[in-house]
């Protein structure tokens, strides 16, 4: 009785690590299953959407590029050439006249220099040259200075009327260039006069 007891002993010792093994790589099996499933659905948490629309966004062709840099390049830019700087009115006398052997301005010209003192103040850009004139009476050297202070006349004039000294050059021809080469005291009026010129 004692040595059947003995022995039920040995034999369930010698089989419990046996079971305990068993159990052991069960556990382990299932640790490994649960792990993979949960790395595979780590993997792709996102549904795609294979019917969603694609764009393009690989950018312009090399060709387009190139033409749009060329259109750019062909136009012009914008130049401050004469047609900007306004056209100087056609309307309004270029001639201002004198009594013989004056160079005071008389009052019956005055709209005349305001005309032009308008436009020239309202377009800086614009410069002018007043050439004073003489008749053809009286020494060269006399008539140039005379046809100078006509010219000063008429730029001081301007300048009281607002237009800039850098836009006026005053200069005397004296009797070197006639209007009218005549010797009636009709020519002799026509001489005597200050031309405005617009240089540019």
């Amino acid at each position: 009785m004692k040595t059947g007891f003995s022995s039920d002993i040995r034999t369930d010792s010698a089989q419990q690590p046996s079971a305990n093994r068993t159990g052991f790589g069960w556990h382990h099996s299932a640790v490994v299953i649960v792990a993979a499933l949960a790395l595979a659905g780590c993997g792709s948490s996102v549904k795609l959407d294979e019917s969603a629309p694609v764009t393009d966004r690989t950018g312009v062709p090399a060709q387009s590029a190139a033409a749009a840099s060329a259109d750019a390049r062909s136009v012009a830019p914008v130049q401050a050439g004469a047609a900007q700087l306004g056209e100087p009115p056609a309307t309004i006398s270029r001639l201002v006249f004198f009594d013989f052997d004056e160079f005071a301005v008389k009052p019956e010209f005055m709209p005349v220099l305001e005309a032009h003192a308008r436009f020239l103040a309202a377009n800086r850009a614009r410069t002018i040259v007043l050439e004073g004139h003489t008749d053809i009476r009286g020494t060269r050297e006399y008539n140039l200075a005379l046809g100078q202070r006509r010219a000063e006349s008429v730029r001081r004039a301007l300048s009281l009327m607002g237009v800039a000294d850098a836009q006026m050059e005053a200069v005397s021809f004296g009797k070197e260039k006639l209007a009218n080469p005549g010797m009636t005291e009709d020519a002799h009026a026509q001489n005597r006069r200050v031309e405005i010129t617009y240089r540019r």
